[in-house]
């Protein structure tokens, strides 16, 4: 029998991560820079998902892959933008968001940056609640869950090493990467990212959260229209002349074989 029900144990991971966020924030008016933000919101995944084990009993098999797999993802992901962005100041998507907010950022960025952000999080992870503290036997589900979550790491830790090497050769200067996975999709790291949610969702359809999908629902929806893909492809064209060449044979999201230019 679990310790603590599993609606205290979801708001019980809120509250975790308030505390994470304010201290957080207080760190950003130090550094004067809320970028950092970027490299926590997968941690703030990997904390809500520590929650919902330590506030039960026990978990089972299930339970502790589902963990497993979350820390993976987390932890190479935070390593990842950690790296890249390190000694590059404050992000110019943070910078524009600062401008606009003026006066007092510093304060707003308590709910506007880490506040949104964490609440996000808190939302889609609703899945990994059903997938960590269920007791059912693992079934089809978990292991078609676990099968997509490796299609979506191979291709976001993939894309995500492809794309740094291609930026650390001198000879790629302002080129546009269609090589390797990007070769079959314009962003395979964001294609990768929902497909890993979309797994954790089916390895919680078997311990009964079938109504979550709204999570990885809006994990795509962020990745498509907000954070993702939309934001990305409104300045690149202006940095990159050749990427309308690259939109018009490769596909934004889905992998797809190139397309031939002029195609209809």
């Amino acid at each position: 029998m679990n310790t603590m029900s599993y609606t205290g144990a979801y708001f019980a991971a809120l509250g975790v991560l308030a505390v994470l966020g304010c201290i957080a924030w207080a760190y950003s008016l130090v550094r004067k820079d809320v970028s950092f933000v970027d490299s926590l919101w997968s941690l703030f995944f990997l904390v809500a998902a520590g929650v919902f084990a330590a506030s039960a009993e026990s978990i089972g098999f299930r339970g502790m892959l589902v963990l497993a797999l979350v820390a993976v993802w987390a932890l190479r992901l935070s390593l990842h933008i950690t790296v890249r962005n390190h000694g590059q100041g404050e992000d110019m998507r943070y910078q524009a968001i600062r401008a606009r907010r003026q006066p007092n950022f510093e304060f707003k960025s308590l709910y506007l940056v880490f506040g949104l952000q964490l609440v996000l999080a808190w939302i889609i992870a609703i899945p990994l609640l059903f997938a960590v503290r269920g007791d059912s036997a693992p079934g089809i589900f978990d292991a078609l869950g676990v099968l997509l979550w490796i299609v979506g790491f191979v291709f976001e830790a993939g894309g995500d090493y492809q794309l740094t090497r291609f930026k650390a050769n001198p000879d790629s200067a302002g080129k546009v990467m269609d090589q390797g996975f990007w070769r079959y999709t314009r962003h395979p790291n964001y294609f990768g990212d929902a497909c890993v949610w979309w797994g954790f969702y089916l390895m919680s359809l078997s311990a009964g959260g079938w109504w979550t999908i709204y999570a990885p629902v809006l994990m795509t929806l962020l990745l498509l229209k907000v954070s993702g893909v939309a934001m990305l492809e409104r300045t690149i064209g202006k940095r990159r002349p050749a990427y309308q060449e690259y939109i018009e044979t490769t596909n934004a999201f889905i992998p797809g074989l190139p397309k031939t230019k002029g195609a209809d």
